[in-house]
């Protein structure tokens, strides 16, 4: 089952990594499931591994303003996305939920 994969555009698409990767990272620990949950969303929206790098790379503020800008409909797909991708481990973490709060109250202001 493959969604639009171009729905996003490229910097959306850096931006969503960079939010879904601080999500993985905020617990301190990296969970196959969470892994598992990074490679689905690699053939979700059509990016590979180097991409994550690229991601890693680009300021958390410069990934909030470009998530700002996105569709309400790519704006509820990415709450979708970092929801599945914290439950991924079988356990949402404070940091986790604390960390999705912050990108999802930022990207809709």
């Amino acid at each position: 089952m493959h969604q639009e994969t171009n729905a996003f555009t490229l910097a959306e698409k850096l931006a969503m990594v960079h939010v879904v990767n601080s999500v993985i990272l905020a617990d301190g620990q990296i969970h196959n499931g969470e892994i598992n949950a990074v490679t689905q969303l690699m053939e979700q929206i059509d990016f590979d591994s180097n991409f994550i790098m690229q991601a890693r790379n680009i300021e958390s503020e410069q990934a909030i303003s470009i998530l700002k800008q996105m569709s309400p409909e790519n704006k509820n797909k990415l709450e979708g996305i970092l929801e599945m991708t914290a439950i991924s481990d079988g356990f949402k973490h404070a940091k986790e939920n604390s960390l999705m709060t912050y990108i999802f109250e930022s990207m809709n202001k």
